[in-house]
């Protein structure tokens, strides 16, 4: 049933026009960059958007020039985890694992999961219950069952918002969903 779940929402997604997509994740990212848990974060983990998502480079960029410590992840296929990246420059970027921009390998900048006050995490759909399915990998719902005091932020699309996301035990629900119409908090 998620994998049924899945298929249908990135259809839905993949319908959307650059246009759409663009316009949208400005709203979304001016509720973001409106949120207390978001200025009182001084470290922020950002998933590099790719294939239609919330698109947050532009968001990054701007941070970027900022006082805020924008970290990246890095895939390892292998074990399915994330490295954890500090990104001083957008050119510091280069197509990655899954085709997703990550650090060049001799500006990776580690750092810890426990310093990361804030994750901006991906998804193909979420309910209003911070339930969320992603790509099917477990990624980051390792990353967020790990973490000791990030908040989790989900960007979605209203059109991702799904009514019942069916879960499992490894399935790590977000603290707070944005869209470009609402701000749903489960905290």
């Amino acid at each position: 049933m998620k994998n049924q779940i899945r298929k249908n929402l990135i259809l839905i997604r993949k319908k959307l026009s650059n246009k759409e997509v663009f316009e949208k994740s400005k709203k979304i990212k001016n509720r973001l960059f409106g949120l207390n848990d978001f200025n009182q974060a001084s470290t922020i983990l950002f998933y590099v958007s790719y294939n239609n998502e919330v698109y947050t480079h532009e968001m990054i960029k701007e941070l970027l020039t900022g006082n805020k410590e924008i970290v990246v992840p890095i895939a390892n296929k292998k074990n399915r985890s994330l490295t954890l990246s500090k990104l001083d420059n957008w050119d510091d970027l280069t197509i990655g694992a899954y085709n997703i921009l990550e650090p060049k390998k001799d500006r990776i900048n580690e750092v810890n999961l426990d310093c990361i006050d804030l994750i901006i995490v991906p998804g193909v759909g979420f309910d209003e219950n911070g339930n969320r399915i992603g790509h099917g990998k477990g990624y980051y719902d390792k990353l967020l069952k790990n973490s000791k005091q990030a908040t989790s932020i989900g960007l979605s699309f209203e059109c991702q918002i799904f009514e019942n996301i069916p879960t499992g035990k490894y399935d790590i629900p977000v603290n707070i969903i944005v869209t470009e119409k609402r701000v749903i908090k489960n905290y």
